[in-house]
C-alpha cells in the first residue's frame, strides 16, 4: 500500500533502536522506498549496515558526508519524502525537534520536511513522564507532529511503566493512515455494519449465519485510510477491528437496529454489510431447552428491518448502501431491494459463484445503482471495498453537480 512512497525513518540513540530494523522491513514489504537516517548515538546500538541491507539504500549519519547523491542532501530528502518518522525517538531528539534545533543530519532534514511527521518515543518511564518531555511532546503536536504513545511494560532498565517502544505493526498502522491512500473522504462520517447477528433460543443456543465480517471490516479499513471518520457496528467475529475506527459491538438484530438508528442522522454514508437474521425466536427460554423424544417446533418472528428504516428516514444528501446475497436471480432481486429500501447503491453477489460467499478473502460482486449496473471480476475484499467506496464517491459528486446545476 506504500508503493511509490518515500519514507524517512529516523533512528536515535535508544536501546530500542534495534527494533527499528523490523519497522524498516515492514515498510519494505509495503513497497515503500525507505531512507534511514541515524543519529551519532544510534550507531552505538545498531550498525548502519543492517538498515542498508534491509532497504537497499545508504544509511545516512553525517550531514557533511561527501559521498551523497544530491548537492544539498538533507533538503533533497525533505522534498522527496512523503512521510518522516522518528522511531525510536529519545527525549533528547524530541526536545531538539520541539525547539527547532538542527545540529545533525536527522534534525536538519526534519526541519526542512513539509510532509506528515511522526514520532514514536521510547525511554525510561520517569524520563517520559517528566513535565519537560511532556511539554516538548505537546509542542510537537502543536507543530503538526503525530506522537505515538509508548507502550506499558517492563523496560530495559528494569522499571515497569510507560515508555516501551510501540509494537512495530502499530507504528505501521499510523504510517498507513497518513499516506497509504488519498484522503478523498476526509470530513465524511461513515457508518458500516459487519458480521452476523445471534438470536437467542435459550441461555446456551442461538440462531445465526455463516458471515465472517471480512467484507464489512475491509470497508471500514479502506474508508478509514481514505480519511473518513468511521463507526463500525459489528456482530460477533473472530477478526481484529481496523485501527482508528470507532467499534460498537452488538449481538442481536435488535441491538444492531438500536446502534445504527441512534447514530444514523449524524452519518454522511451508511453501508449495511452485516448479515442480519431475518427471524428470531418469538420467545426466549430463561432455562436451557432440554432434548426430548419427538419433534421440536420453534416459533419465529420477524426482526427489525434496519435497512428499511434507514431508507424511510434518510436525510438529504445522505448515501445508503445495502448488500444482497443471493443464490439465484441475484440481479433481479438486488434491483428490487434497491427500489424497495430507497438505496443509492446495492452490492449484489451470488454465494454459489466461485470466489464469493461467506468466509472467503475474495468476492465477486455487482454494483447496482438506480441508473447502472457494474459487474466486477473476482477481487480481494479490500479491492471490492475500494470499488464500493469509489462508486459512492461518484454518486456523491453527481448529486452535488446536479444540485449546483439546479441552483444555477
Amino acid at each position: 500500500m506504500l508503493k511509490g512512497k518515500t519514507v524517512i525513518l529516523g533512528v536515535t540513540g535508544s536501546i530500542a533502536a534495534y527494533k527499528a530494523a523490523n519497522l524498516a522491513s515492514l515498510l519494505m514489504k509495503q513497497h515503500a522506498k525507505v531512507q534511514v537516517i541515524m543519529t551519532g548515538n544510534a550507531v552505538n546500538f545498531i550498525n548502519p549496515i543492517t538498515f542498508e541491507e534491509l532497504t537497499g539504500q545508504k544509511c545516512l549519519t553525517d550531514t557533511f558526508d561527501r559521498n551523497f547523491e544530491f548537492k544539498v542532501e538533507h533538503i533533497a530528502l525533505a522534498k522527496a519524502a512523503d512521510l518522516a518518522i522518528v522511531a525510536p525517538a529519545t527525549a533528547n531528539v524530541l526536545a531538539k525537534l520541539a525547539h527547532g534545533i538542527a545540529d545533525d543530519m536527522l534534525t536538519t532534514t526534519l526541519l526542512a520536511c513539509t510532509c506528515p511527521k511522526l514520532a514514536a518515543p521510547a525511554m525510561n518511564t520517569r524520563m517520559y513522564e517528566n513535565p519537560v518531555t511532556q511539554d516538548n511532546i505537546k509542542q510537537l503536536k502543536h507543530y503538526g507532529y503525530t506522537v505515538i504513545e509508548p507502550a506499558m511494560g517492563r523496560l530495559a532498565c528494569g522499571d515497569i511503566g510507560r515508555g516501551k517502544f510501540p509494537d512495530e505493526k502499530i507504528i505501521l498502522d499510523y504510517i498507513l493512515r497518513e499516506v497509504a491512500l488519498p484522503k478523498d473522504m476526509a470530513g465524511k462520517k461513515v457508518l458500516i455494519t459487519a458480521g452476523p447477528t445471534q438470536e437467542d433460543i435459550d441461555p446456551v443456543r442461538y440462531i445465526t449465519n455463516h458471515s465472517s465480517g471480512k467484507m464489512g471490516y475491509a470497508l471500514a479499513k479502506m474508508a478509514m485510510l481514505r480519511g473518513a471518520e468511521v463507526t463500525l457496528v459489528s456482530g460477533p467475529t473472530a477478526l481484529t477491528p481496523p485501527p482508528f475506527v470507532i467499534v460498537v459491538p452488538i449481538s442481536s438484530a435488535r441491538e444492531l437496529f438500536e446502534a445504527v438508528t441512534s447514530r444514523s442522522q449524524k452519518q454522511d454514508i451508511i453501508i449495511k454489510a452485516a448479515a442480519v437474521a431475518d427471524y428470531r425466536p418469538a420467545e426466549v427460554s430463561a432455562e436451557k431447552v432440554h432434548k426430548k423424544d419427538g419433534e421440536l417446533s420453534l416459533e419465529l418472528e420477524r426482526t427489525e428491518d434496519t435497512l428499511q428504516y434507514l431508507g424511510q428516514h434518510k436525510k438529504p444528501g445522505q448515501l445508503l448502501c445495502g448488500f444482497a446475497m443471493e443464490t439465484s436471480d441475484m440481479e433481479e432481486r438486488a434491483k428490487a431491494k434497491l427500489q424497495k429500501k430507497n438505496l443509492d447503491l446495492i452490492v449484489g453477489n451470488n454465494v454459489k459463484v466461485a470466489g464469493a460467499g461467506f468466509g472467503t478473502d475474495t468476492n465477486v460482486v455487482t454494483l447496482i445503482t438506480k441508473t447502472d449496473c457494474s459487474r466486477l471480476e473476482i477481487m480481494s475484499k479490500e479491492e471490492v471495498a475500494m470499488a464500493i467506496l469509489d462508486k459512492l464517491s461518484l454518486i456523491l459528486k453527481a448529486d452535488r453537480t446536479s444540485a449546483f446545476a439546479g441552483g444555477e
